[in-house]
């Protein structure tokens, strides 16, 4: 696609990420007899163990020269998630607060499901069609609770809260 920046490195990297799994198999198929080493053991092992472990070196590395290079429009990012998904992005933690009171999950999967299908095919805010839900109202305590509670819902920090975590994380992979 000629608007993609990396199109190439990130369809390699996929490319890659196959071959590693299937080198998995054949490590897992080993496992199974594990007690009965033979030649057709260390026969896998002597070309998948070296080989998956130069692929998920290079897989790495160049997966962490792709993400360095990237370019993040965060306004752009904001926009898309919460307007051009018309808030959809906040679904699970809507049928979330419609279980929190005790509404039955399959009853609030239906709600969610029908209210969320209503903001795609109107282009409408799933927020604004939830609220003027009266299931959503009763299963939620009221309209003021109901209000309060999709608030939370749609709480982007809520959902950004831990990302520090993932950062972190990565910063003590690559060193």
């Amino acid at each position: 696609m000629p608007h993609k920046r990396n199109p190439i490195t990130a369809e390699r990297l996929v490319g890659l990420a196959r071959v590693l799994r299937g080198y998995l198999v054949a490590g897992l198929e080993d496992v199974a007899l594990w007690h009965e080493r033979d030649i057709s053991h260390s026969s896998v092992e002597r070309i998948v163990l070296p080989d998956a472990s130069m692929v998920a070196y290079y897989a790495t590395r160049t997966m962490t020269r792709l993400i360095d290079g990237l370019v993040i429009h965060a306004d752009r990012m904001r926009e898309n998630l919460l307007e051009g998904s018309y808030g959809l992005v906040f679904s699970q933690p809507v049928l979330l607060a419609l279980i929190g009171p005790g509404l039955g999950r399959d009853a609030a999967y239906r709600i969610v499901q029908r209210d969320a299908r209503a903001a795609h095919e109107q282009r409408r805010s799933f927020r604004a069609i939830l609220e003027e839900d009266p299931e959503v109202s009763d299963a939620l305590g009221g309209t003021d609770e109901a209000a309060k509670s999709l608030d939370e819902a749609f709480d982007l920090t809520r959902s950004l809260a831990h990302v520090q975590r993932t950062f972190a994380a990565l910063e003590e992979i690559s060193g």
